[in-house]
């Protein structure tokens, strides 16, 4: 059996993670969505809203499982005996960091490659940043989130404006 691993941490999942997951899932016996616990940047959701968020935005696709790990990204993957790790490029941009990560992934695991996948162009512009920004301000994130992640982002913010 071919299993990959996607990883990011989807704060939030988006819908251009949601096509990226799918689109692999059709080259994958199964694919395993890897929502990292402790990236280096702010979060806006904790891991286990990530997770549970996740998991809601890929229950539709039967051969996806979505776990939360830590750890070197690369160890997780021979953990779980994946022989991939899928990644999605929107820009030339993100070429250069995702190069980094795979050559960095392969002196780890040289057992396990990296496949980029673009991202379909009416995702290209999304990022979860992008996303939170918009959501921030009160603009209309609808068409770039799953619905209970639009609903989810409204709940933090209004959260954060009362604490404020």
């Amino acid at each position: 059996m071919k299993r990959a691993l996607y990883p990011a941490s989807f704060d939030p999942v988006t819908l251009g993670h949601v096509d990226i997951a799918e689109r692999a899932a059709k080259l994958f016996d199964e694919v395993v969505v890897g929502v990292f616990e402790k990236p280096l940047k702010n979060l806006l959701f904790s891991p286990t809203e990530r997770l549970e968020m996740t998991q809601e935005a890929l229950a539709h696709v039967p051969n996806v499982k979505v776990v939360a790990y830590g750890g070197l990204t690369a160890h997780f993957a021979q953990k779980i005996g994946a022989t991939v790790i899928v990644r999605g490029l929107r820009a030339v941009s993100d070429f250069e960091w995702e190069m980094q990560l795979a050559l960095a992934n392969q002196s780890i695991a040289d057992d396990v490659d990296t496949m980029c996948l673009m991202t379909s162009q009416r995702f290209s512009f999304i990022s979860s940043s992008i996303v939170k920004e918009i959501a921030l301000n009160g603009g209309v994130v609808v068409h770039l989130v799953p619905p209970h992640v639009e609903k989810a982002l409204k709940m933090r913010y209004n959260q954060l404006k009362e604490t404020a």
